[in-house]
């Protein structure tokens, strides 16, 4: 992270941090891995399929330590930190097993520790290691990582910045209630909490409706206006931003400094200890994010979702974590970009997703200026859903995915009812991912996006063996993900 966005006690205190998480690894070597994603990437399932494949022996062929036989156990174990609730592992996988329901999505942070017992590659590292790795997953919202720029920004930024994008494109309608209510009000006007609480609404208001399934955006900080929790109603998220504040000073007692207060309040208690608590202690981290859906809902969320990572990225502390560095404060060494949902395109389709991912991302570490080592994109499903098939048409074979849609997915006009099965043609992407960013005009681009045909899938149906134990979770490269993610700590 840019040492402009943290403070000398921050850094003071991430330092004291890393010294404590240096001496407990010393008797338990550990691997804090980072998963977030941004709206409806799918971070619950991902974490629920990696540690239950990892339980029940599932096909991981591209992860080198089970591929070769050197892990002999994998367990959970209590978590280290009390104060962070348990990700609930047992409930998830029972949602996705045996009721063949997507679980919840994260609203919070979370953690789990998965302790792998392994034997080293090298026989130096055999006398040296026990030979034992604990993965402490910490599970956290997408929103709270695309908070953390805003602890760069001071208020007049912050509303610069953010009227700006709402007065761009698409959000220039779902703004315009906020936008409309702020221009009438002076901000040197005496602060009142029933105008910043109206204001807080209509702000709040607008960024669901970006968020929403028809606009799929996700460039929408503040984002605990969006997840609350314990802080609803608070001063520390009762405020907004101020169009057009140019270089006035507000007035003591007036709104615009109560705004400004509250702004500073907001990156006090909830982003800055989320920043040196959680963030700044992790080593490996994964963004998950659902490319298909912004593809499928056009330009300005392709655009907006470029805009995202190009945050996300900016949040990272790019390098490697050498003893020198993990005493100093740790750097997050790799990053991996996860487009999910892969089991919605035909297998054709896999390497196209991952392209035009990598394009994204190529696009926003370009713009941010850091360099792209440690930075590695792939195209998954952390769980398939769908098998695929050919059918005959029109004296053509046609590629299709099948698979049992949600109970009220809407077809042809087909609703259907969650049991019965079905074919669809799931659409291409294109060969060539440069051909969808070569003009930045949305009139071009509207006509080079493909039209994919997104249906929400149940779980699969997974049999049980001889003995009555359930089968690991299907998946697509989510053993080529745990590679790059910990590979190299089982070496």
């Amino acid at each position: 992270m840019s040492p402009s966005l943290t403070t000398f006690r921050d850094d003071a205190l991430i330092v004291l941090d890393s010294l404590g998480d240096k001496a407990t690894n010393l008797l338990n070597p550990t691997v804090r891995l980072g998963v977030t994603g941004l709206s409806r990437a799918g971070k619950t399932v991902f974490i629920s399929s990696l540690v239950h494949n990892l339980l029940h022996g599932g096909r991981l062929p591209l992860f080198e330590a089970i591929r070769s036989g050197r892990v002999s156990s994998v367990r959970l174990e209590p978590q280290p930190d009390d104060a962070i609730p348990r990700f609930q592992y047992e409930d998830h996988v029972q949602a996705l097993v045996r009721e063949r329901i997507w679980p919840d999505s994260t609203r919070a942070i979370s953690e789990l520790r998965l302790t792998i017992q392994y034997e080293s590659a090298s026989g130096w590292n055999r006398m040296f290691s026990a030979g034992k790795l604990s993965i402490d997953i910490v599970d956290y919202p997408g929103e709270w990582l695309l908070d953390l720029p805003l602890l760069g920004q001071d208020y007049r930024t912050f509303c610069e910045n953010t009227t700006r994008l709402a007065r761009s494109g698409v959000r220039r309608e779902l703004s315009a209630e906020w936008l409309d209510l702020a221009a009438t009000l002076d901000p040197n006007t005496p602060a009142d909490e029933m105008t910043a609480k109206r204001l807080a609404e209509r702000f709040a208001a607008y960024l669901r409706a970006c968020k929403s399934d028809e606009r799929s955006l996700s460039t929408l900080p503040p984002g605990r206006f969006l997840m609350p929790g314990d802080l609803d109603g608070s001063p520390a998220l009762t405020f907004a931003p101020l169009p057009d504040l140019g270089d006035q000073r507000f007035e003591k007692g007036s709104l615009g400094a109560m705004m400004e207060r509250r702004f500073e309040a907001y990156k006090s208690v909830v982003v800055r200890p989320f920043f040196r608590e959680h963030f700044a202690r992790l080593d490996r981290q994964i963004v998950l994010i659902d490319a298909l859906q912004a593809l499928n809902r056009g330009p300005e969320a392709v655009q907006d979702l470029e805009r995202a990572l190009q945050d996300v990225l900016a949040c990272f502390r790019p390098g490697s974590n050498s003893i020198l560095s993990s005493l100093m404060g740790r750097r997050i060494d790799k990053v991996l970009i996860a487009a999910t949902k892969a089991d919605h395109l035909h297998h054709e389709s896999h390497d196209r997703l991952e392209a035009i991912t990598r394009r994204i991302v190529d696009r926003a570490i370009e713009r941010i200026g850091i360099a792209g080592a440690g930075i590695e994109v792939i195209a998954m499903a952390s769980v398939r859903a769908t098998r695929e098939a050919v059918v005959r048409q029109n004296g053509q074979d046609l590629p299709v995915i099948t698979g049992t849609p949600m109970q009220g997915e809407t077809i042809g006009g087909d609703t259907f009812d969650g049991n019965r099965k079905t074919a669809i043609f799931p659409g291409d992407l294109p060969e060539r991912s440069d051909s969808l960013f070569q003009h930045s005009d949305s009139t071009s681009q509207e006509s080079r996006l493909p039209h994919l045909n997104i249906v929400r899938f149940r779980p699969p149906n997974l049999e049980e063996s001889g003995s009555g134990a359930t089968l690991s979770i299907p998946h697509i490269r989510l053993d080529r993900a745990l590679q790059f993610l910990i590979g190299d700590r089982l070496a």
